[in-house]
Parts: C-alpha cells; sequence; structure tokens
C-alpha cells in the first residue's frame, strides 16, 4: 500500500513543529521578564494564575541577615508580586546601578526560576536567574563588540593528590597567533565553588576582554582551579557523575590544596606560553580562595610577585596538622624579604570577616609589610568579588 501525503498535511506538519519550537523556547509564556526600564529600574512577571502568593528574592533588593554556622551573612532580600486580573504577578524595582544580579521566585513557599529569563547562574547547589544593568560597571560584564579571549577546560596531573583534576584557563585575545609569552594570574575560588565558578560568576573573561580592549590591562592568562581537592572536577563533570553540590568537602582548609599548588603551576608552564618566573605570576582567591592564595604565597614565598586577597576567610587553624601552617610569622616575613610588587587586600564593610581582616592587617602593619587596601559597601557577596577581581587585574604585571 503506497502511503499519499498532501502537501497540505507537510504545511501543517511543518507549522506544528515551529509552533512547537517556539513555545520551547519561551516556556509557552508571551511574557517579558525581567524588563529593565530607562530608569534602570527592572520589572519582573510571574504567571500563576492559582498560586496564593508570589515573592521575588534577590541580591537586588534590601539584604537580610541569615545566621550559618559559619558566621551571619548579608542574604538576599524578598519582595512580595501584585496579581493581576490575567493571573499574571509583577514586581517593580527602584532604580539599580549598573551591575550584574541575580533573583528567584518564591511560588507559595517554592522557590522557582523564571521561565522567561534563560540566563541562569549555579552557585554552589543553588540555581538562579541573573541579568544585567548597563551604563557603569555593568558593562565590564557584559559581552562587548571587542576582541575575545578563549576559555578551554582542561585536565592536568596532579601527583601530590594522585588525580588527574579540571581547571579552567582564559588566554587573551590574539595568543593563538602569538608567539609571545604571557604572565599568569590564578584566581581562587570560594568554599562549595570549583573551577567554573569565577569564569561564571566572576565573569572572569568578559571583565578581561573589556579591561584588556581598553587598554587598562596587560593582556595576561588566568587559570582557575578547583580548590576542593578530593574533587578531579566540577559536581558532573567528572567520572563520579551527576549529584547534588555542597559547602564542606574534605581537605579544603587543610593544607593540601596549599602543599599541591605547584603540580598547577607546572602543568600550565609546560603547555602555555608563559613568563615563568615570580615577575610573572600572581594569585587572588575570594574567601577561601583569600585563605588560599594567603598561604600558598607565603609557603612558597618566592613564587609571586602579586597576591590578592577578596574577603578572604582569614581564621585560626590551630588544631590543624599540615606543615602548611607552620612558622607561619617566619614564612610571612621571608615572602616580604624576598620582596613583591603588590599585596592588596579587599573586604566589604558587613562582610563577616571583616574583623579578622582587620586583625590580620594589624599583623603585617607591625612587621612592616606593605598592603594596598580596598574597602567596600556591602558583604561577602559576588558583587564585591568582581568589583575586586576588575580593580586588581590592572594593578598586575605593569
Amino acid at each position: 500500500m503506497k502511503l499519499k501525503i498532501s502537501i497540505t498535511t507537510i504545511l501543517v506538519l511543518i507549522l506544528g513543529l515551529n509552533i512547537y519550537a517556539q513555545q520551547a523556547l519561551f516556556g509557552g509564556q508571551n511574557i517579558v521578564s525581567p524588563e529593565i526600564n530607562s530608569d534602570n529600574s527592572v520589572t519582573f512577571r510571574f504567571n500563576a494564575p492559582n498560586a496564593d502568593t508570589v515573592k521575588i528574592t534577590g541580591d537586588f533588593l534590601p539584604p537580610e541577615k541569615i545566621k550559618t554556622q559559619w558566621g551571619i551573612f548579608d542574604g538576599p532580600g524578598k519582595a512580595l508580586l501584585k496579581k493581576d486580573a490575567n493571573g499574571i504577578w509583577s514586581f517593580t524595582s527602584q532604580p539599580l546601578e549598573s551591575d550584574l544580579y541575580s533573583y528567584s521566585f518564591i511560588v507559595d513557599g517554592v522557590t522557582n526560576t523564571d521561565p522567561n529569563n534563560v540566563y541562569m547562574i549555579r552557585d554552589v547547589a543553588s540555581i538562579t536567574d541573573v541579568f544585567i544593568v548597563g551604563g557603569g560597571k555593568g558593562d565590564l560584564y557584559n559581552v562587548q563588540d571587542v576582541p575575545h579571549g578563549s576559555v578551554t577546560r582542561r585536565w592536568y596531573d596532579s601527583p601530590g593528590n594522585d588525580m588527574k583534576r579540571r581547571v579552567t584557563i582564559y588566554t587573551p585575545p590574539g595568543y593563538e597567533e602569538s608567539k609571545d609569552k604571557y604572565p599568569v594570574l590564578y584566581l581562587l575560588h570560594g568554599m562549595g565553588g570549583d573551577e567554573e565558578a569565577w569564569i561564571a560568576l566572576g565573569r572572569t573573561s568578559q571583565i578581561l576582554d573589556n579591561l584588556i580592549a581598553q587598554g587598562k590591562a596587560e593582556p595576561m592568562i588566568v587559570v582557575m582551579t578547583n580548590g576542593n581537592v578530593a574533587q578531579k572536577a566540577a559536581p558532573g563533570e567528572s567520572p563520579k557523575g551527576l549529584y547534588k553540590p555542597n559547602m564542606q568537602l574534605p581537605h579544603t582548609m587543610d593544607g593540601k590544596f596549599e602543599e599541591t599548588f605547584t603540580d598547577v603551576i607546572k602543568f600550565v608552564e609546560k603547555s602555555y606560553r608563559v613568563q615563568a618566573n615570580k615577575e610573572g605570576r600572581a594569585i587572588a582567591g575570594l574567601s577561601m580562595g583569600g585563605y588560599h592564595s594567603l598561604h600558598i604565597s607565603r609557603y612558597h614565598p618566592n613564587t609571586f610577585d602579586y597576591v590578592g586577597l577578596f574577603s578572604a576567610a582569614i581564621m585560626p587553624n590551630d588544631g590543624v596538622k599540615s606543615k602548611v601552617y607552620e612558622n607561619f610569622d617566619e614564612t610571612l616575613k621571608a615572602q616580604m624579604d624576598n620582596g613583591y610588587k603588590l599585596y592588596w587586600i579587599g573586604i566589604g564593610k558587613t562582610d563577616f570577616l571583616y574583623q579578622t581582616n582587620t586583625d590580620y592587617r594589624a599583623k603585617l602593619d607591625g612587621m612592616g609589610m606593605k598592603y594596598t587596601y580596598v574597602e567596600t559597601e556591602g558583604g561577602h557577596v559576588w558583587t564585591n568579588w568582581r568589583i575586586y577581581l576588575s580593580e586588581f587585574v590592572p594593578l598586575l604585571f605593569k
């Protein structure tokens, strides 16, 4: 039996597939959310005609204090949405400063992403939608019409941890065509993060592309490691498979990462055209990564000319047995005596680590160790860490 299909049938099938594709793209909703208004206020919308309450939570709202086992944090604020006759809930913010912001909806107590916003970022085990308000520092986080670098994920051998490990590496525009040797910034994440944190949440490639294009930063390679030496790679990127990320992993702050960090340096200096000397190396990190940067730079005291501590988790490690933390004052003095070009410290005024950073600066003052200090508004948040990266990078390799 011959199958006969009319032209009309084919057209109907094509039209149906096209409609389905459009529904998949827009989540079946013809709603704009978020909508950035002319005064930089932002309107959010959520279709939930049967919901009793819809709230929005995000870092653009006045912060709420959250008590955790690590201290008191500035958490994202909350606001109520209003429902119209069509069951569309909406909320319009105050005019916002230029920045990158994250948010989620809470529908009858259940957290939801925005079905009308496809731009999302993972932070540890939380997924939030993001948007950027331009006209200021937010422009630095946007993709601009400038030459772009490359971002690759590489696997390197770590004999000190007896495993292959994954690292994210940014190479600047023109690296592939050039024969030049480039300086390297080793950029470390905080607790719960991994080798994806800085490139996604920190907007590292956009910041570097834009600063280099503006002539404010030297072309450099940026190496974003995984500071959890118990992991081969970020969740879902290793043979361990798909699993829920968590904040606390073995060997995160016990000296193992600091001790074996030379495995990363050896891989980079073997695999890339780099300036393999102290003058061509910088290290910086946020929170736990700041802790790691502090200890790596003093444990290997003649390795880095540039050190950046972003909201560094400077805390006692008296109960940890590791040769890395022995002779702290002596190794810090050796680092100072060996010479360096920049020791940079940044902290938010309401950061729960503010006092420990103040105490550490007093120690540096007492021993005559010079540093640059930057104090910002806000607490232990990515808004600050993107600022710190944007201000730290132009000071490097001059």
